[in-house]
Parts: C-alpha cells; structure tokens; sequence
C-alpha cells in the first residue's frame, strides 16, 4: 500500500497529509447537508434505491459502459454486448454490496472475492479469486504497471490486516486507499474497477459516515471524468505525499458529487417532479 512512512496506524498517518483533513470535513458536511435534508426523513428508502442506480450507472461508464440514465432504467436484459454486460455487473454490484457489510471488517479478503465473483459471474475458473503468475488482466481503461500475483498476495493480506485492525483513520480515508489499492493491484483477471468501487462504496456505508448510502461516490468519479480519475490514481500508485494527498481529494470530490446529486433528488422528489 502506498504510505508515506512507518506508524502503528498507517491510515490514520494519511489524515496528516497537506489537505487531507480539509478534504474530510468538506466531505462530512456535504454529507450531513443531504441528511439533514427534510425529504430524508421520510423517504430516505426512495432516496436510496435511486443513489444505487445512479452510483451503477457512474460506475460502469468510468469502465467503458456510458449509458443516460434513462436507458439503464428502461433495459431489462443485459447480456447483450460488452457494453451491456458491464451495466448488468455494476448492478448487480450495488444490490449485492449492502449485503456484504457485516462481513467486511472480519474478512475484507472474502467479500473482495464476493465482489468479483458478483462481476465476472459465469467467466471461468478465474472468477471469485485474485489472479495466479501468468494470467491476464482484463482492464484496458488502466494501464499503468501490473503489479506480479506475488505482490499482489502480500498487498492485499496488508490490506486485509489493516482493515481488520481497524483504527482512528476517517472514513474518506480509508475508502480512498482501498479504492486506489485494488485499482493499483488489479488483483483479479477482470472487473477490478467495478470491484475497486464497491468496496469504496462498503467502506464509506459501513464506516457511518454514510449509512444509507445516499451519497454515491460513483456518481462523482463519472462526473469527474476518466482523465482525471486515472491521473488521481497515479498519483496514488506514485506513493509521494503529494499523489496520494491528491487520490484521497479526489475521492473526496467524488463523494461530495454524490451527496449533490442525491440533495438534488431529495428536492425534485419535494416539489413533485421525481
């Protein structure tokens, strides 16, 4: 994992970073801006169900499949194309997530591997499992250095570890590294990004800092766009102060996107028009 320096609390070391800490209050405040929104307290489960979609939808297209809204309402059959296809995985990505949340701080590993087999369903003897020497990777919207099946075993035991351990580490924080982590590691043969984003997403619901998951950071990754987001990444595989300091903004843009997108749901459903 990408550090800058030996402690007993890694993460928490992270939150000392230049612009990390602004970056966490921005965050909890656009958050509690969508809790503390009168709609919520009455239809949070609409609010919700439509952050899931939304966050699928933002999720697929940063992995090629950039599909309006109203077209990932209207399909009922995803298994058409390539494109299709991942649509269906995003989906079945956010509806399997929120199951999995008890299950993360004892093994992170398992649900990791939940995730993926969720994704790759039906793909071959790959699927559920991180990838062995020798086998490919399936990700063509990333390209920077594939790390060796090796390092990524001790990497993601580290993770795990971590996880595991708990800490005083805020919630953006540790969403952000295990986000970029698993994006970095690319630990399966395929649907690492779909992967690498639900686990952001476990990690900011199950932390509190968004129980209802209600503020898709999915949403404010697509918004961001492509280019930004893998540029944020390697600034996080760079491993500097500076890169990983700018991987954790960004994700804290996102998250704050997300909360803007579901306040601006909570308003339409007020005046009637959603």
């Amino acid at each position: 994992m990408s550090t800058t320096g030996a402690s007993a609390d890694p993460l928490a070391a992270l939150g000392s970073l230049p612009g990390v800490a602004e970056s966490v209050e921005s965050v909890r405040k656009a958050v509690d801006r969508v809790y503390g929104h009168r709609v919520m307290r009455r239809r949070s489960n609409e609010i919700t169900s439509e952050a899931a979609l939304r966050g699928a939808r933002g999720s697929a297209a940063l992995s090629g499949a950039d599909w309006g809204l109203e077209e990932v309402r209207r399909r009922t059959d995803f298994s058409g194309d390539d494109e299709a296809r991942v649509m269906g995985a995003a989906l079945r990505l956010t509806a399997e997530a929120g199951q999995l949340l008890s299950i993360w701080r004892q093994s992170p590993l398992r649900v990791l591997a939940r995730l993926h087999l969720v994704a790759a369903a039906g793909r071959g003897d790959e699927v559920g499992r991180p990838r062995l020497a020798g086998e490919e990777v399936d990700e063509p919207l990333v390209e920077l250095p594939l790390p060796s099946a090796a390092e990524v075993s001790g990497r993601l035991e580290g993770l795990s570890e971590l996880i595991i351990a708990g800490g005083s580490a805020p919630a953006l924080v540790t969403a952000a590294v295990v986000h970029g982590e698993i994006l970095a590691l690319r630990p399966f043969t395929s649907h690492n990004g779909l992967v690498a984003r639900s686990a952001e997403r476990i990690v900011l619901v199950g932390s509190g800092l968004d129980p209802k998951s209600v503020c898709p950071a999915e949403v404010g990754h697509a918004e961001l766009g492509r280019a930004a987001y893998l540029a944020a990444l390697d600034g996080y595989v760079s491993g500097t102060p500076e890169g990983v300091a700018a991987w954790i903004a960004h994700c804290g843009r996102a998250v704050g996107l997300g909360a803007r997108e579901s306040t601006a749901v909570c308003e339409a459903l007020q005046r009637g028009a959603a």
